[in-house]
């Protein structure tokens, strides 16, 4: 197994939320906890959050040069979610409503996940990195098994001065029209500030929107 489980909430629930974390994230996990029970108005939810070993190695959908600092990217993703499936999800469960979602590169995850498998019902991307090499052109390729998809973006997150992660802002609009003109429930919102102002709040947003649907 290529990741750490922890579970939030209530283990008998049947809505499951994952979530691809690193350490940065566990340490504002309970409060997006406390969010998601806020924002849902109480509603009983079990957040697995499941700390993967490599970041830019695990959640990669396949690899690419490195973008910042000198850390490139493995492509792990398909070896990640077949481990999510067969060690997080074993077996049917129909009963369930089973959302996955993510910050940073775990929304970009949770977004290709989507393309995956139809195991999961909506998909929560919060700031996700769809600035990465070719992933729009994926999106208009390959069909999305989910009925939702929540993106969102901070206001000032294409303001950099990274060329490929300047082009952010272009590349969520085209998300969002991909998806709607796929005929999915989607919805494109922004927040105030860069990348890093309040994930935690930003996630809670992205699985309440869908939970509340």
């Amino acid at each position: 197994m290529s990741f750490r489980q922890y579970c939030f909430g209530d283990p008998e629930a049947d809505t499951i939320l994952l979530q691809m974390v690193d350490d940065h994230d566990l340490g504002v996990i309970e409060q997006e906890v406390s969010y998601i029970q806020e924002l849902t108005g109480g509603q009983r939810f079990c957040l697995k959050a499941l700390h993967v070993n490599s970041w830019n190695g695990d959640l990669s959908p396949w690899p690419a040069e490195a973008v910042f600092g000198n850390e490139g990217f493995g492509g792990g993703a398909a070896d990640t979610l077949d481990d999510v499936l067969k060690e997080v999800l074993p077996g049917p469960a129909p009963d369930k409503k089973i959302y996955i979602g993510g910050y940073s590169l775990a929304g970009l995850f949770a977004l290709w996940a989507g393309y995956q498998t139809d195991v999961f019902r909506g998909i929560a991307a919060a700031s996700p990195s769809v600035w990465f090499p070719h992933f729009t052109d994926y999106m208009r390729e390959h069909e999305m098994h989910a009925d939702a998809v929540y993106l969102s973006l901070g206001d000032r997150e294409e303001k950099t001065r990274n060329p490929v992660m300047a082009q952010v802002g272009n590349a969520i609009r085209s998300a969002d029209a991909i998806l709607r003109d796929a005929g999915k429930d989607c919805i494109l919102e922004w927040n105030k500030g860069n990348h890093f102002k309040e994930p935690d709040l930003r996630t809670a947003k992205a699985f309440a929107w869908l939970m509340n649907g």
